[in-house]
């Protein structure tokens, strides 16, 4: 399902993975406040939900907001009752097993409502601003799940372009998200952005997130400040004590097994 938001020239918000972190949505929405970004002007890449401990009221949040999501795989798969993330973990890896924690969690707090809003949420959304047109996307076009990284091979990114450009036509830059680190990489054909996610850290050893703020054509990506303690502490009330509760804290993620070598660890903290 393709969703065109016409023309908006004003500053847009783009974030990505709220993962039931009500703390962090709430501080990324007081930033929309604070900078005069109405709900029209958000969009947010997908899974709302995934490993923080308020589901429920941060897809009530999200939606009260009036921000465009586009499907995560966390959406597609809570919207058919799924009996896990479709995440695209390789069996057995640490997301894999970590998953089998906060999934039955997130599912037991969603209802129907909540899921039929899940499964009309679109697979990508187009828009234009200050002359170009943006396509926003979850992982991949050819994959919902695919990890598309900061050194992905140029070969992935134009196939999943292609792809995308079949679908909709034209495009002069694309907006993506799943694989939780924030980048901007340029390509012979546009702009491939992602703005991160605002409900765990990118793997740097801080508890601040990521978003971006696409104005007059150029996208900066911004640190987010929240209260890392009291979602820890959210977590850990509703018994999600696996790993990304410290997470949140630390800033390193106990799934780091999902990154290709060369993205694990301090190779990360000055970013």
């Amino acid at each position: 399902m393709h969703r065109d938001l016409g023309i908006i020239n004003d500053p847009v918000l783009l974030f990505g993975g709220p993962y039931s972190n009500l703390h962090a949505l709430q501080a990324l929405l007081a930033v929309a406040t604070r900078l005069g970004i109405a709900g029209r002007q958000m969009i947010c890449t997908g899974d709302v939900v995934a490993y923080g401990g308020a589901p429920r009221e941060t897809v009530a949040a999200i939606r009260r907001c009036g921000a465009t999501v586009v499907a995560g795989n966390c959406e597609k798969q809570l919207a058919r009752r799924a009996p896990d993330c479709g995440c695209g973990f390789e069996e057995g890896s640490a997301c894999d097993l970590l998953s089998l924690g906060w999934y039955p969690f997130a599912d037991r707090q969603i209802d129907a409502k909540a899921r039929a809003w899940m499964g009309a949420c679109p697979d990508i959304v187009s828009f234009r601003h200050q002359g170009a047109r943006y396509a926003v996307i979850h992982g991949g076009l050819t994959d919902i799940a695919r990890f598309i990284w900061p050194n992905s091979p140029d070969a992935v990114l134009q196939a999943e372009w292609a792809e995308i450009e079949d679908e909709i036509g034209p495009v002069d830059h694309v907006v993506a998200g799943h694989c939780g680190l924030a980048f901007l990489r340029d390509t012979p054909r546009g702009s491939w952005i992602n703005p991160g996610v605002i409900g765990l850290p990118p793997n740097d050893g801080r508890q601040q997130t990521r978003y971006g703020i696409l104005d007059g054509g150029e996208v900066q990506i911004h640190r987010l400040s929240y209260d890392a303690e009291a979602a820890c502490d959210a977590m850990r009330a509703g018994g999600l004590t696996q790993g990304y509760d410290t997470a949140l804290l630390s800033g390193y993620w106990p799934s780091e097994d999902v990154l290709p070598a060369a993205l694990r660890g301090p190779s990360l903290a000055s970013g």
